[in-house]
């Protein structure tokens, strides 16, 4: 089973990508939520791993460093699997059967909506409540993903020295850290329609949300690296150090007119194209909030380069927001990378629900 489901220990939020490693830890107090920790840890790209390291060795270890550089007493986690790499399934059941009997039908049923062997697949379930459109039956939202996307997370935390209580998936963590971002910001309505465009290092995603159910996804291969790379050729530095330059500064006065520029503009592109590509594709929703997440979001101008309208609010996604910030987090750093840490945070929120 994928474990979607609430489990008793407080856990460490982990969000493992092909470029990094992210850890958050939470805690919940008298006064509401307070942010105990973070860490970011670069992995290493897989062209420079040798024959004898393995990528769930090279995750442990960035897991490990991640969680020292926190300073948590944390041993239970929760990590997810990409959203690209998961299967969504909405099906129905008579509201009189209970979550053992559920579970034992979705089993028998799973072959005909899922197109891998069944003993390939981690398998899970949520009950979502009555259905809209049918009386007597619930919603039940199936989830599916191959066992080595869920296995290999798993065998990193185990390497680290953590136990992996709950695999999430990635869209659910960044609703769910979104949810309490709008809720700080604005009186949401329920079915009130948004989008996270989730700008990475290596892709671009968007995800379109309704009624906490994600209704739209379009992933494009555009992200931050491009920047990083083209700094690198265009000032003659070396990857980190052109990846730490574009983040805190030092580079010469062409960097913003030559490079940071075009590439804000051609990232701006990339969104507006998957927008149209959800308008057209479902024009009965009206988008209403358009939140921008990921290490891209923190780079000067990208906000900017969005024209906020009457009907679309545009923001830039705070996870810690109306959250009080611990002396062990690294206040220094924070603003910078408060938007990158936006699924980890929404792991780390399953303490809590």
């Amino acid at each position: 089973m994928l474990n979607l489901r609430r489990n008793k220990p407080v856990l460490l939020g982990v969000d493992i990508s092909n470029t990094s490693v992210k850890v958050v830890e939470l805690a919940q107090t008298a006064d509401g939520l307070d942010l105990r920790g973070y860490a970011i840890v670069p992995l290493p790209a897989t062209e420079n791993l040798s024959r004898e390291e393995s990528r769930i060795q090279i995750i442990g270890t960035a897991v490990r460093k991640a969680v020292k550089q926190t300073g948590t007493r944390l041993t239970h986690a929760v990590t997810a699997v990409p959203s690209a790499a998961v299967i969504l399934k909405m099906v129905t059941f008579p509201a009189s059967l209970g979550e053992d009997d559920i579970e034992a039908q979705v089993e028998l049923e799973a072959e005909q909506y899922i197109p891998y062997p069944l003993d390939e697949v981690s398998l899970d379930f949520s009950v979502l409540g009555p259905s809209d459109t049918l009386p007597g039956v619930v919603d039940v939202e199936v989830v599916a993903s191959r066992k080595e996307y869920v296995e290999d997370r798993a065998a990193g935390l185990e390497w680290a020295g953590l136990k992996a209580e709950i695999v999430d998936v990635e869209s659910f963590a960044m609703e769910r850290a979104c949810q309490r971002v709008l809720e700080q910001e604005i009186a949401l309505r329920g079915n009130e329609v948004y989008a996270i465009s989730d700008m990475g290092a290596t892709t671009t995603a968007l995800i379109v949300i309704r009624d906490r159910q994600v209704i739209f996804t379009r992933e494009q291969a555009f992200g931050g690296r491009q920047l990083t790379e083209e700094v690198q050729k265009r000032f003659g530095l070396l990857y980190d150090d052109a990846e730490r330059a574009k983040k805190i500064g030092g580079l010469p006065d062409s960097y913003d007119r030559e490079v940071r520029v075009s590439f804000i503009s051609a990232l701006g592109q990339q969104i507006e194209r998957s927008l149209h590509f959800f308008q057209s594709a479902q024009p009965q929703f009206k988008l209403k909030r358009l939140l921008l997440a990921g290490g891209c979001a923190a780079l000067k101008g990208v906000a900017e380069n969005f024209e906020e309208t009457e009907d679309v609010r545009v923001l830039t996604a705070d996870p810690f927001i109306g959250m009080s910030i611990s002396p062990r987090a690294n206040r220094a750093n924070l603003l910078q990378d408060a938007p990158a840490l936006l699924t980890a945070t929404g792991l780390a929120l399953r303490s809590f629900e």
